[in-house]
Protein backbone atom coordinates (compact mmCIF):
# COMPACT_ATOMS: atom_id res chain seq x y z
CA UNK A 1 0.00 0.00 0.00
CA UNK A 2 2.55 2.63 -1.09
CA UNK A 3 -0.03 5.44 -1.24
CA UNK A 4 -1.33 4.93 2.29
CA UNK A 5 -1.37 8.19 4.29
CA UNK A 6 -2.83 7.02 7.59
CA UNK A 7 -1.07 5.55 10.61
CA UNK A 8 -0.46 1.82 11.17
CA UNK A 9 0.55 0.49 14.58
CA UNK A 10 1.31 -3.12 15.52
CA UNK A 11 0.17 -4.81 18.74
CA UNK A 12 -1.32 -1.57 20.06
CA UNK A 13 -3.16 -1.63 23.38
CA UNK A 14 -6.85 -0.81 23.02
CA UNK A 15 -7.60 -0.36 26.72
CA UNK A 16 -6.85 3.41 26.65
CA UNK A 17 -9.32 3.77 23.77
CA UNK A 18 -12.31 2.38 25.69
CA UNK A 19 -14.30 3.99 28.47
CA UNK A 20 -14.00 0.86 30.59
CA UNK A 21 -10.20 1.11 30.24
CA UNK A 22 -9.86 -2.65 29.78
CA UNK A 23 -8.91 -5.01 26.96
CA UNK A 24 -5.99 -6.43 25.07
CA UNK A 25 -4.11 -5.20 22.00
CA UNK A 26 -5.06 -4.90 18.36
CA UNK A 27 -2.82 -6.95 16.09
CA UNK A 28 -2.90 -3.89 13.79
CA UNK A 29 -4.46 -0.51 14.57
CA UNK A 30 -5.10 1.70 11.55
CA UNK A 31 -6.08 5.36 11.71
CA UNK A 32 -6.96 6.54 8.17
CA UNK A 33 -6.21 10.10 7.12
CA UNK A 34 -9.62 10.61 5.49
CA UNK A 35 -12.37 8.83 3.57
CA UNK A 36 -10.25 8.29 0.44
CA UNK A 37 -7.42 6.85 2.53
CA UNK A 38 -9.85 4.45 4.21
CA UNK A 39 -11.24 3.35 0.84
CA UNK A 40 -7.72 2.78 -0.52
CA UNK A 41 -6.72 0.72 2.52
CA UNK A 42 -9.80 -1.49 2.34
CA UNK A 43 -9.44 -2.01 -1.42
CA UNK A 44 -5.89 -3.30 -0.95
CA UNK A 45 -6.43 -5.33 2.23
CA UNK A 46 -6.74 -9.08 1.80
CA UNK A 47 -10.36 -10.18 2.22
CA UNK A 48 -9.38 -12.87 4.71
CA UNK A 49 -8.05 -10.35 7.27
CA UNK A 50 -10.69 -9.59 9.95
CA UNK A 51 -11.61 -5.90 10.28
CA UNK A 52 -13.21 -4.18 13.27
CA UNK A 53 -14.11 -0.54 13.81
CA UNK A 54 -13.97 1.34 17.11
CA UNK A 55 -15.14 4.85 17.78
CA UNK A 56 -14.63 6.59 21.11
CA UNK A 57 -15.04 3.25 22.89
CA UNK A 58 -17.98 4.34 25.04
CA UNK A 59 -20.20 1.34 24.32
CA UNK A 60 -17.56 -1.34 23.94
CA UNK A 61 -15.84 -4.18 25.74
CA UNK A 62 -12.57 -5.34 24.18
CA UNK A 63 -11.78 -8.76 25.56
CA UNK A 64 -8.47 -9.34 27.37
CA UNK A 65 -6.91 -11.43 24.60
CA UNK A 66 -7.14 -8.54 22.16
CA UNK A 67 -8.27 -8.53 18.55
CA UNK A 68 -6.81 -10.51 15.68
CA UNK A 69 -6.64 -8.68 12.38
CA UNK A 70 -7.10 -4.94 11.84
CA UNK A 71 -8.86 -2.46 14.09
CA UNK A 72 -9.80 0.79 12.34
CA UNK A 73 -10.26 3.93 14.39
CA UNK A 74 -11.60 7.02 12.66
CA UNK A 75 -9.99 10.15 14.06
CA UNK A 76 -11.70 13.52 14.64
CA UNK A 77 -9.09 15.12 12.38
CA UNK A 78 -10.20 13.16 9.32
CA UNK A 79 -13.80 12.34 10.19
CA UNK A 80 -14.90 14.84 12.83
CA UNK A 81 -16.18 17.83 10.86
CA UNK A 82 -19.70 19.09 11.63
CA UNK A 83 -21.41 21.66 9.39
CA UNK A 84 -24.91 23.09 9.00
CA UNK A 85 -26.89 24.47 6.08
CA UNK A 86 -30.38 25.76 6.84
CA UNK A 87 -32.24 22.95 8.57
CA UNK A 88 -29.67 20.25 7.73
CA UNK A 89 -26.55 19.14 9.56
CA UNK A 90 -23.72 16.99 8.18
CA UNK A 91 -21.31 15.22 10.50
CA UNK A 92 -18.32 12.97 10.12
CA UNK A 93 -18.72 9.73 12.03
CA UNK A 94 -15.89 10.51 14.45
CA UNK A 95 -17.78 13.59 15.63
CA UNK A 96 -19.00 13.27 19.21
CA UNK A 97 -22.76 13.07 19.62
CA UNK A 98 -22.59 15.90 22.14
CA UNK A 99 -20.79 18.16 19.64
CA UNK A 100 -23.46 17.41 17.03
CA UNK A 101 -26.15 18.49 19.49
CA UNK A 102 -24.26 21.68 20.30
CA UNK A 103 -23.69 22.53 16.62
CA UNK A 104 -27.35 21.93 15.83
CA UNK A 105 -28.36 24.18 18.72
CA UNK A 106 -26.09 26.96 17.48
CA UNK A 107 -27.89 26.76 14.10
CA UNK A 108 -31.37 26.61 15.71
CA UNK A 109 -31.91 23.07 14.40
CA UNK A 110 -34.18 21.18 16.77
CA UNK A 111 -34.67 17.49 17.40
CA UNK A 112 -31.04 16.56 17.99
CA UNK A 113 -30.98 17.51 21.67
CA UNK A 114 -31.04 13.85 22.74
CA UNK A 115 -27.49 13.45 21.39
CA UNK A 116 -26.32 15.81 24.13
CA UNK A 117 -26.69 12.96 26.60
CA UNK A 118 -25.09 10.14 24.59
CA UNK A 119 -21.35 9.64 25.24
CA UNK A 120 -20.44 8.29 21.83
CA UNK A 121 -19.75 9.28 18.24
CA UNK A 122 -22.00 9.46 15.19
CA UNK A 123 -20.58 6.25 13.73
CA UNK A 124 -21.82 4.28 16.69
CA UNK A 125 -25.11 6.17 16.63
CA UNK A 126 -25.69 5.06 13.04
CA UNK A 127 -24.79 1.45 13.72
CA UNK A 128 -26.90 1.21 16.88
CA UNK A 129 -29.72 3.67 16.12
CA UNK A 130 -28.63 5.45 19.29
CA UNK A 131 -31.30 7.21 21.25
CA UNK A 132 -32.16 8.74 24.61
CA UNK A 133 -34.73 10.97 26.26
CA UNK A 134 -37.41 10.21 23.68
CA UNK A 135 -35.32 10.68 20.52
CA UNK A 136 -33.58 8.24 18.17
CA UNK A 137 -31.16 8.51 15.27
CA UNK A 138 -33.74 7.20 12.82
CA UNK A 139 -36.04 10.16 13.56
CA UNK A 140 -33.81 12.74 11.83
CA UNK A 141 -31.36 10.93 9.54
CA UNK A 142 -31.56 11.79 5.84
CA UNK A 143 -28.68 9.66 4.62
CA UNK A 144 -25.42 8.04 5.64
CA UNK A 145 -22.28 7.33 3.62
CA UNK A 146 -20.22 4.22 4.17
CA UNK A 147 -17.28 2.34 2.64
CA UNK A 148 -17.62 -1.37 1.93
CA UNK A 149 -14.89 -3.96 2.39
CA UNK A 150 -13.88 -3.63 -1.29
CA UNK A 151 -13.25 0.11 -0.87
CA UNK A 152 -16.40 1.28 -2.67
CA UNK A 153 -18.56 4.16 -1.41
CA UNK A 154 -22.25 3.60 -0.71
CA UNK A 155 -25.07 5.99 0.18
CA UNK A 156 -27.91 4.79 2.43
CA UNK A 157 -31.15 6.71 2.80
CA UNK A 158 -33.21 6.43 5.97
CA UNK A 159 -35.11 3.38 4.77
CA UNK A 160 -31.89 1.79 3.54
CA UNK A 161 -30.44 1.95 7.03
CA UNK A 162 -33.08 -0.61 8.12
CA UNK A 163 -33.29 0.88 11.58
CA UNK A 164 -34.78 -1.10 14.45
CA UNK A 165 -34.49 -0.58 18.19
CA UNK A 166 -30.80 -0.06 18.97
CA UNK A 167 -29.58 -1.52 15.69
CA UNK A 168 -29.26 -1.04 11.95
CA UNK A 169 -29.69 -3.72 9.32
CA UNK A 170 -26.83 -2.45 7.14
CA UNK A 171 -24.09 -5.01 6.43
CA UNK A 172 -21.78 -4.95 9.49
CA UNK A 173 -18.72 -4.73 7.22
CA UNK A 174 -19.77 -1.24 6.04
CA UNK A 175 -17.73 1.51 7.73
CA UNK A 176 -19.80 4.67 8.01
CA UNK A 177 -17.91 7.89 7.31
CA UNK A 178 -20.54 10.66 7.44
CA UNK A 179 -24.21 11.33 8.01
CA UNK A 180 -26.74 14.04 7.16
CA UNK A 181 -29.63 15.01 9.42
CA UNK A 182 -32.62 17.33 9.11
CA UNK A 183 -34.48 18.92 12.02
CA UNK A 184 -37.08 21.65 12.42
CA UNK A 185 -35.89 25.22 12.93
CA UNK A 186 -36.66 25.81 16.59
CA UNK A 187 -36.53 28.63 19.11
CA UNK A 188 -33.00 28.67 20.66
CA UNK A 189 -34.35 28.89 24.20
CA UNK A 190 -36.47 25.78 23.64
CA UNK A 191 -33.48 23.83 22.33
CA UNK A 192 -31.27 24.94 25.23
CA UNK A 193 -33.96 24.01 27.74
CA UNK A 194 -34.19 20.50 26.30
CA UNK A 195 -30.42 20.09 26.38
CA UNK A 196 -30.33 21.22 30.00
CA UNK A 197 -32.97 18.63 30.85
CA UNK A 198 -30.89 15.91 29.17
CA UNK A 199 -27.76 16.97 31.03
CA UNK A 200 -29.53 17.15 34.37
CA UNK A 201 -30.94 13.66 33.87
CA UNK A 202 -27.49 12.28 33.12
CA UNK A 203 -25.86 13.93 36.11
CA UNK A 204 -28.53 12.91 38.61
CA UNK A 205 -29.38 9.41 37.34
CA UNK A 206 -26.27 7.98 35.68
CA UNK A 207 -22.71 7.23 36.91
CA UNK A 208 -21.11 9.47 34.28
CA UNK A 209 -17.90 10.01 36.27
CA UNK A 210 -17.13 6.29 36.52
CA UNK A 211 -15.33 4.00 34.10
CA UNK A 212 -18.44 2.66 32.42
CA UNK A 213 -19.79 1.76 29.00
CA UNK A 214 -23.22 3.34 29.21
CA UNK A 215 -26.43 1.33 29.16
CA UNK A 216 -25.54 -2.34 29.33
CA UNK A 217 -28.75 -4.06 28.24
CA UNK A 218 -31.48 -3.18 25.78
CA UNK A 219 -34.90 -2.46 27.23
CA UNK A 220 -37.16 -5.47 26.52
CA UNK A 221 -40.55 -4.59 25.01
CA UNK A 222 -42.74 -3.18 27.76
CA UNK A 223 -39.99 -3.24 30.39
CA UNK A 224 -37.07 -1.17 31.69
CA UNK A 225 -33.84 -3.15 31.89
CA UNK A 226 -32.73 -1.38 35.07
CA UNK A 227 -35.95 -2.30 36.88
CA UNK A 228 -35.51 -5.96 35.95
CA UNK A 229 -31.89 -5.89 37.14
CA UNK A 230 -32.91 -4.23 40.39
CA UNK A 231 -35.77 -6.67 40.99
CA UNK A 232 -33.34 -9.57 40.54
CA UNK A 233 -31.24 -8.19 43.42
CA UNK A 234 -28.26 -7.21 41.28
CA UNK A 235 -27.80 -3.58 42.33
CA UNK A 236 -24.19 -3.32 43.60
CA UNK A 237 -23.33 -6.89 42.55
CA UNK A 238 -19.59 -7.44 42.00
CA UNK A 239 -17.36 -9.77 40.02
CA UNK A 240 -13.69 -9.00 40.60
CA UNK A 241 -13.19 -5.31 39.92
CA UNK A 242 -16.50 -4.93 38.06
CA UNK A 243 -19.68 -3.75 39.74
CA UNK A 244 -23.31 -3.07 38.90
CA UNK A 245 -23.73 0.64 39.57
CA UNK A 246 -25.56 1.54 42.76
CA UNK A 247 -26.78 4.73 41.06
CA UNK A 248 -28.23 3.14 37.91
CA UNK A 249 -28.21 -0.64 37.73
CA UNK A 250 -28.25 -0.85 33.94
CA UNK A 251 -24.68 0.48 34.09
CA UNK A 252 -21.62 -1.66 34.83
CA UNK A 253 -18.53 0.08 36.17
CA UNK A 254 -14.83 -0.67 36.48
CA UNK A 255 -14.06 0.12 40.10
CA UNK A 256 -10.35 0.36 39.30
CA UNK A 257 -8.81 -3.03 38.62
CA UNK A 258 -11.44 -4.86 36.58
CA UNK A 259 -10.57 -6.98 33.57
CA UNK A 260 -12.74 -7.31 30.51
CA UNK A 261 -13.49 -10.84 31.72
CA UNK A 262 -14.77 -9.45 35.04
CA UNK A 263 -17.11 -7.03 33.28
CA UNK A 264 -18.47 -9.51 30.76
CA UNK A 265 -18.89 -12.21 33.43
CA UNK A 266 -20.77 -9.74 35.62
CA UNK A 267 -23.07 -8.86 32.73
CA UNK A 268 -23.82 -12.51 31.98
CA UNK A 269 -24.39 -13.19 35.70
CA UNK A 270 -26.93 -10.37 35.78
CA UNK A 271 -28.64 -11.76 32.69
CA UNK A 272 -28.90 -15.21 34.28
CA UNK A 273 -30.37 -13.81 37.49
CA UNK A 274 -32.91 -11.68 35.63
CA UNK A 275 -33.95 -14.68 33.53
CA UNK A 276 -34.40 -16.81 36.64
CA UNK A 277 -36.34 -14.10 38.47
CA UNK A 278 -38.56 -12.74 35.69
CA UNK A 279 -38.32 -15.14 32.77
CA UNK A 280 -37.03 -12.29 30.59
CA UNK A 281 -33.82 -12.72 28.58
CA UNK A 282 -31.89 -9.44 28.56
CA UNK A 283 -29.85 -8.68 25.46
CA UNK A 284 -26.53 -6.85 25.53
CA UNK A 285 -26.53 -3.29 24.22
CA UNK A 286 -22.78 -2.95 24.78
CA UNK A 287 -20.71 -4.46 21.96
CA UNK A 288 -18.14 -7.13 22.92
CA UNK A 289 -15.29 -7.95 20.54
CA UNK A 290 -11.98 -9.81 20.63
CA UNK A 291 -10.82 -13.06 22.16
CA UNK A 292 -10.81 -14.06 25.80
CA UNK A 293 -7.63 -15.11 27.54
Amino acid sequence: MPELRGRLLANESLAPLTWFRVGGPAQVLFTPADEDDLAYFLSKLSSDVPVYVVGVGSNLIVRDGGIEGVVIRLSPRGFGQVTTDGDTLTAGTAALDKRVAETAAAANIGGLEFYFGIPGSIGGALRMNAGANGGETKDLLIEAIGISRDGKKHVFDNAGMQFVYRNSGVDPSIIFTSAKFRGPITDPATIRSRMNEVQQHRETAQPIREKTGGSTFKNPPGHSAWKLVDAAGCRGLRVGGAQVSEMHCNFLINTGDATAHDIETLGDTVRARVLAQSGIDLHWEIKRIGVAL
